[in-house]
């Protein structure tokens, strides 16, 4: 199976920018879109600053960084994907805003054997397939934050997707270094499924008063040999992510599990979103 040489990624906040630089470190011709001008300028910014700490960690050396740099290309532009053979969108969690780029890029790219995939981490990709006209070459592909670091990429096929689209994308995603499971297409896939209603039970705990955000990091890290409590992990996440998530979850299952607790709602009103912010569970420098 021939190689994907022109991907198109839609979205460059921390999961587009991540699977644009391992795209780009792997010699692919990456063109990144984002809604703005000032928002293209803002995912430059965060992709150079990945790569250069990259350098400076000895990660890679200057000319691969310069390489990868020249890769990338950046529009705010949808028919700028035209000719890409591969296209990712990396939007916001959120239906109708996914739904309207894979409308967009669906008209938008030129090869009508050419793979749209959606990065969702919650939404059934059904649901995305059915606004094109081309459902078969749509498929959920999940990457994992950091994208740099973590090597699992889950493949969701729907009841309409080709066998073709999903051998290119387990190639695809072998391409990039990553390690591929075939997940079924029904809300939270396969890890989220699993991890959802671990770290919500973490965020009742804190409600309910019954244990501090410290305290229950340390013993999930130490007594169950985590690499990250599950309150560090939701701010790494982001709680409005991850709000958004569960919802997507407790409307496909109705399972009180899945349901965000009020206390997460609260601080994603009250703008409490994890790192991003500088506060969530934990606090961050800026």
């Amino acid at each position: 199976m021939d190689p994907v040489t022109r991907l198109g990624i839609v979205g460059c906040g921390l999961m587009g920018s991540g699977i644009a630089e391992v795209a780009a470190r792997g010699g692919i011709d990456v063109r990144v879109a984002e809604a703005t001008p000032d928002a293209v300028e803002a995912g430059r910014r965060r992709l150079t600053a990945s790569l250069d700490r990259g350098v400076r960690r000895g990660k890679l050396g200057e000319e691969q960084r310069d390489q990868a740099l020249a890769r990338l290309s950046f529009t705010h532009d949808l028919s700028d994907m035209a000719d890409r053979q591969f296209v990712i969108e990396a939007v916001a969690e959120n239906r109708d805003i996914k739904a309207d780029v894979l409308r967009t890029l669906d008209k938008a790219v030129e090869d009508p054997s050419a793979v749209l995939a959606t990065n969702t981490s919650s939404i059934p990709v059904v649901d995305l397939a059915v606004v094109t006209e081309r459902p078969a070459q749509v498929i959920g592909m999940h990457f994992f934050n950091p994208v740099p670091v973590q090597r699992l990429v889950e493949v969701i096929p729907t009841l309409i997707t080709s066998a073709d689209t999903v051998d290119r994308t387990r190639g695809f995603a072998e391409q990039l270094g990553k390690q591929a499971i075939q997940a079924p297409d029904r809300s939270g896939f396969v890890v989220n499924a699993l991890l959802v209603p671990y770290l919500l039970s973490a965020v009742r705990m804190v409600e309910s008063c019954s244990a501090q955000p410290e305290d229950i990091d340390r013993g999930m890290e130490l007594g169950c040999a985590h690499p990250m409590g599950p309150l560090r992990l939701l701010d790494l996440i982001g709680l409005d992510t991850a709000q958004a998530v569960a919802e997507s979850m407790y409307e496909e299952y109705k399972e009180p599990l899945y349901a965000p607790p009020a206390l997460l709602r609260r601080m994603v009103a009250a703008g409490h979103l994890g790192r991003k912010s500088g506060r969530g569970f934990h606090t961050y420098d800026a």
